[in-house]
């Protein structure tokens, strides 16, 4: 996370070259960041989108070109990687990023009592002039309602009134995010920078970030998101950044996904003309060569030939597929529920009840979303359903023949540190053959040399991704998924999609991707206020049935 105060209403990064090590990242490239303007960056792992972001803020610089930023613009920049967060309070730490506000706030407490006293009309005018100045740079960073300001994104981003005043220290990682995104939206910057904004939050503070950006929010911003949905009603521009180069798109994401197909279609067209163009003037070339009575006109060509810029095509991205392995048929009735509740124990001996009396019947087959605001108990439902804890009252029978995957953010556990990621998903199916091993591994961002790390060395983003590999390559009929799409792209998203669309058994989940959900599930079980409503159909029907009765209310 970085603030940056540099000096343009408008960011031109020219003609920039860039490599990591042997890796070319950027040959020649230009883009540029006009005011108010809302660009998605898109792009394979690796191709550079994280290096844009640091190149703009000075973390790195480039090896060739220009990078030019008109005065006084001030930059926000969120990326993965908070720093170290302790000894303020949630509410101290993320007004401690507008400390350039509160300077200037107190500046002009001590010119206006300046005012106050007597001084010649020259030294009145000039204090006058310099303080209309900080004034007019304190209104348009909000100077103002900071406070409230900060309050308001903290509480959009799921934090209670309570929590304001805690110790940043006494919450995890995935609240430390939220916390570092908190800061960077309240000093109001011109440019904002998100790398992957939504990836710790859930629905409702998802939803809350997009109302924000679109109504709150009058800036520049450049984002990379993983959420489909979310780009989707946020941006109206995508930078596309592969093959060490960038280019632009106007539209949303769905526009550039056609486009993008649309001008491969229009390139390799060209490029094959250009070829049967060549081949023509080579073969002219090779057979008048020796005959001295077309030597003018073969140095005409040959001339020619050389001045002509070749049309490159880029390789283009492989899709994926992952198919299931075929699982055993379980009974028509997979789970029933009945009056089921759960009841956590407090560290001081206390309870905290969580839901009472949930009932309902899982049939075979079906794709059920479990959904509810943050807290209603949607995981503690999933691990009860997967077997990682036990229900407090009730009880919950599995049909005939029922085979059970269960995966979670937590699952961490059951991988060895010392095995490779091929050996870790090898581990799951040993009789699988080594092409559907490497693809599936492939499908979950682990590619080329990638799949010989060692799980001791992962992130913990990077062993969840290995742990969802191998429940998915075992022939089970009921998978019960927490969170399955965090922390991968778009693109191992839909290869995830489409293959849990195409899965003959059950499945049960919990996801905050909106698009996945829409796509998948024909059934929601609802979690509020510790009781289910169960609705029938797909997740964009349960959306309508919701507004229907807000409308009412």
């Amino acid at each position: 996370m970085f603030v940056f105060f540099s000096h343009s209403t408008m960011i031109h990064l020219t003609h920039i070259s860039k490599q990591h090590g042997t890796r070319i990242l950027f040959r020649d490239a230009s883009l540029q960041i006009l005011p108010g303007s809302r660009s998605g960056l898109v792009g394979p792992n690796g191709a550079g989108k994280t290096t844009i972001f640091r190149l703009i803020v000075g973390e790195e610089e480039a090896d060739r070109g220009e990078i030019s930023c008109a005065k006084k613009t001030v930059i926000g920049y969120f990326s993965q990687d908070v720093g170290e967060m302790n000894g303020r309070t949630v509410l101290a730490e993320v007004m401690s990023a507008a400390g350039e506000i509160v300077e200037m706030g107190m500046q002009m407490r001590e010119m206006e009592a300046r005012m106050a006293e007597p001084m010649d009309d020259a030294e009145m005018a000039e204090l006058l002039a310099r303080y209309g100045d900080i004034v007019e740079v304190f209104e348009h960073r909000g100077g103002y309602d900071l406070d409230a300001r900060a309050k308001a994104v903290l509480s959009g981003l799921g934090f209670t009134p309570e929590d304001f005043e805690r110790p940043v220290e006494l919450f995890s990682g995935g609240w430390k995010m939220r916390i570092a995104l908190a800061r960077i939206l309240t000093i109001n910057p011109d440019v904002l920078l998100l790398d992957e904004p939504t990836n710790h939050l859930d629905l409702e503070s998802i939803v809350w970030l997009e109302e924000w950006l679109a109504s709150e929010f009058k800036g520049a911003l450049l984002m990379t998101c993983h959420d489909r949905d979310f780009m989707n009603r946020i941006v109206t521009r995508i930078i596309e950044v592969a093959g060490g180069g960038i280019t632009t798109y106007s539209g949303n994401y769905d526009f550039y996904l056609q486009e993008r197909d649309i001008r491969r279609e229009q390139l390799l067209a060209s490029y094959r003309r250009q070829q049967e163009m060549l081949t023509k003037e080579e073969e002219f070339i090779a057979r008048f060569a020796a005959r001295a009575s077309h030597a003018a006109q073969v140095q005409s060509r040959i001339k020619k030939i050389e001045k002509i810029e070749r049309i490159e095509v880029p390789p283009e991205q492989r899709t994926i597929r992952f198919t299931f392995p075929t699982p055993p048929r379980s009974g028509d009735d997979v789970l029933h529920l009945q009056s089921l509740g759960k009841v956590w124990p407090l560290p001081d001996g206390g309870e905290k009840p969580v839901f009472s009396g949930l009932s309902g019947t899982v049939r075979r087959q079906q794709k059920i979303a479990v959904v509810g605001v943050n807290g209603a108990g949607k995981s503690t439902l999933l691990k009860i359903i997967g077997g990682a804890t036990t229900p407090t009252s009730g009880s919950l029978s599995h049909g005939a023949n029922v085979s059970c995957g269960y995966f979670s953010q937590h699952a961490m556990d059951i991988l060895h540190p010392q095995q490779t990621v091929f050996e870790a998903v090898q581990e799951a199916a040993p009789l699988e053959n080594i092409g559907v091993l490497r693809n599936l591994c492939a499908a979950f961002l682990f590619r080329g040399d990638d799949i010989d790390k060692r799980i001791g060395q992962l992130s913990g983003g990077e062993k969840s991704r290995v742990v969802l590999a191998r429940l998915l390559i075992q022939p089970l009929n009921l998978l019960v998924l927490d969170e399955p799409t965090n922390h991968l792209d778009i693109q191992s998203r839909e290869v995830l999609l489409e293959a849990l669309k195409n899965y003959d058994g059950t499945v049960i989940l919990v996801s905050h991707d909106r698009h996945f959900l829409r796509h998948l599930v024909d059934r929601v079980f609802e979690i509020d206020h510790g009781e289910m409503r169960i609705y029938e159909g797909p997740y964009d029907d349960y959306l309508h049935s919701v507004r229907q009765a807000e409308a009412g209310r």
